[in-house]
């Protein structure tokens, strides 16, 4: 069954006026999940006047009211996790108890975020002058476009458009033109809820739009998560107009495993996060570190339990991985271990050869061993592939997993207090996690990259009001008391 995708402009659902826009299943391309015309280059500029023209009332909503809708919206989509959830399966390609749980943890943000209502408000500091007192107040930016990757179609547009929402801002958001269901059903959610026309727009269709918002001359913030280059290029137009970006970019993470680790713990992490999402998430481990003490030991568990994996359709129970997004996208992850496997990598598990369904967009889970510089140590391939590298000892393993133009998030498994507080010290990474994979972030923390992974204030959390205000520093002072 296909569904029929329509814009949310004003507070009405709306027909494009662009060209057709479809989703695919990627498992099965032949099967539609969801179509209708994308939006229209002017149908985007209406989304800015109509945020424009809510901006007002809804920075003057008390934050109480806003975050009640915010708590009706995760209701709304917590209710609906089991359909949704099988919809995310179906547009994206992760398994159903993955798609199920990003739905979760949707309403999950967006339950924390309401919650900033019951949060301090700004900050108060002494004056060296009498009768007076120092306040810094936060106000919302404005009208802010957001604009969204494909691979996590329902959470990643949560913990932008809930704080941005609960911060006073008004929203014109662009999904990846890959998932317009799943966006769809996010902005259904917070209609349902009753949030007020125009204060959340949505506008499917392709990059183009984007360009129509990053240069808009009434959009007064950009929040952005996807690839380097386009990140780069986004918020260097923005800059140029003096407009706020905040981008979470590329990610290149690496897992060290160092020969006291507990190898059992190690090996279940890092195939967690190697594989599951099918590599496609900006945190996954696609990078491999391990001690020589234990590296053969650990590579030969490894490769078996790789081998064993389960690669087929997403909705049947067992799978463990589903496809990648789009031929293109597994064409270009084939290509590229083909390459390393014609130059001196040595492959481990997995490779262009492996058998996987021969329908749908799939990658079977791939393990190789590189030496020097390669393609795969350095580029972000986005999809099932670990590249393997060998440490002496765990100062050269360090060395190694900073040894990248990225720095969004790193695993460290060492049973070692003194290795681990190393660690902390030596690599440059938004996320560290020592003993468990690196993938996953909470919803109440900090999240972001250091290096090229990511440009302006970090998301979630509180640090993301950081990024959704602006202060206003007041020296309050009374008059002459009346006599």
């Amino acid at each position: 069954m296909s569904t029929t995708l329509q814009n949310y402009i004003g507070g009405i659902w709306l027909d494009g006026d662009g060209a057709p826009l479809e989703s695919r299943n990627p498992s099965r391309p032949d099967e539609l999940v969801a179509s209708g015309p994308q939006a229209s280059e002017d149908q985007t500029r209406d989304a800015v006047a109509a945020a424009r023209a809510a901006s007002p009332a809804w920075a003057g909503t008390p934050l109480a009211e806003r975050g009640a809708i915010l708590l009706r919206a995760a209701s709304v989509i917590e209710s609906r996790a089991e359909a949704w959830g099988a919809e995310l399966a179906r547009e994206e390609g992760k398994t159903l108890p993955e798609g199920k749980g990003e739905v979760l943890r949707a309403a999950q943000v967006f339950r924390y975020q309401a919650a900033e209502a019951e949060r301090d408000a700004g900050a108060v500091f002494h004056s060296p002058r009498a009768g007076e007192q120092i306040l810094v107040t936060r106000k919302p930016l404005g009208v802010v476009a957001v604009v969204t990757p494909f691979n996590f179609p329902i959470a990643i547009p949560a913990w932008k458009i809930a704080p941005a929402l609960i911060h006073g801002n008004t929203v014109v958001w662009k999904p990846a033109s890959t998932v317009p269901l799943l966006a769809m059903r996010l902005a259904q959610a917070l209609d349902e809820a009753g949030l007020p026309a125009g204060v959340l727009n949505l506008v499917l269709g392709s990059g183009s739009l984007g360009d129509v918002l990053v240069d808009h001359p009434d959009v007064d913030g950009l929040s952005f998560t996807g690839s380097t280059g386009v990140g780069r290029t986004l918020a260097g137009r923005s800059a140029a107009r003096g407009v706020p970006v905040q981008a979470e970019m590329g990610g290149k993470n690496a897992a060290i495993v160092l020969a006291d680790a507990d190898l059992d713990l190690a090996l279940e992490q890092v195939l967690l996060g190697a594989f599951r999402s099918s590599g496609q998430k900006c945190t996954a481990t696609s990078r491999l570190i391990v001690e020589d003490a234990i590296a053969d030991d650990f590579l030969a568990r490894l490769t078996a339990r790789v081998a064993a994996l389960r690669v087929g359709d997403p909705l049947e129970a067992g799978t463990d991985l589903g496809p990648v997004i789009t031929a293109q996208a597994r064409n270009a992850i084939l290509k590229s271990v083909d390459d390393a496997i014609t130059g001196s990598a040595r492959l481990l598990a997995g490779g262009p050869e492996a058998a996987v369904p021969a329908e749908g967009h799939f990658v079977a889970p791939t393990v190789l061993e590189v030496f020097g510089d390669s393609v795969l140590w350095r580029d972000e391939l986005f999809g099932p592939v670990l590249a393997v590298r060998r440490a002496s000892d765990p100062a050269e393993a360090f060395k190694l997993a900073d040894d990248s133009e990225f720095g969004l998030s790193a695993a460290l498994f060492t049973q070692d207090l003194t290795l681990a507080l190393e660690g902390l010290e030596t690599l440059d990474v938004g996320v560290l996690h020592v003993n468990s994979e690196s993938a996953g972030a909470d919803p109440h923390v900090p999240f972001g990259g250091a290096k090229k992974s990511g440009y302006g204030p970090k998301e979630q959390g509180q640090a993301a009001r950081e990024f959704f205000t602006h202060t206003t520093t007041v020296y309050l002072r009374g008059g002459r008391a009346r006599p």
